[in-house]
């Protein structure tokens, strides 16, 4: 029997922030929140001097487009200003860490696809926040 799929709409109220990795990054549209099968998006929010910890993803591309604010990416050690209503694509295996060096908050809409075999193989961690040093985001 093929499930049946039935579109969702989330508030992004009503997801909780994760900041471990800097910003506060919320994950709106996900196989966990709304059973897709193809990706998964969100937001992030980078306030003044805080950044996305570098990382890269070994299955998915992703997709980021910056509403307000401007961000730089660091993408494999090159180094790119990302403005105000432009978009990003980061292709699969890159590293990056996505900074804000500018006077106001970034906010970023994100996209990732196709997903990982299974989630905890999606993300891969090369820089750890310092223990301590909270997210400039985080309340």
């Amino acid at each position: 029997m093929t499930e049946e799929y039935r579109p969702h709409v989330r508030a992004l109220e009503d997801v909780a922030p994760d900041t471990r990795r800097g910003g506060d990054v919320r994950t709106l549209l996900s196989p966990k929140s709304v059973g897709c099968t193809t990706g998964f998006m969100g937001t992030a929010t980078i306030a003044p001097g805080d950044w996305i910890a570098e990382h890269y993803h070994p299955f998915s591309e992703e997709f980021v487009f910056v509403v307000s604010g401007s961000l730089v990416a660091e993408l494999d050690g090159e180094v790119t200003d990302v403005p105000a209503q432009h978009g990003l694509f980061v292709p699969i295996n890159v590293k990056h860490r996505l900074r804000n060096v500018g006077d106001e908050d970034a906010f970023i809409v994100f996209h990732l696809g196709p997903l990982a075999p299974r989630p905890p193989m999606g993300h891969v961690d090369t820089e750890q926040r310092a223990a301590g040093q909270p997210s400039v985001s985080a309340s």
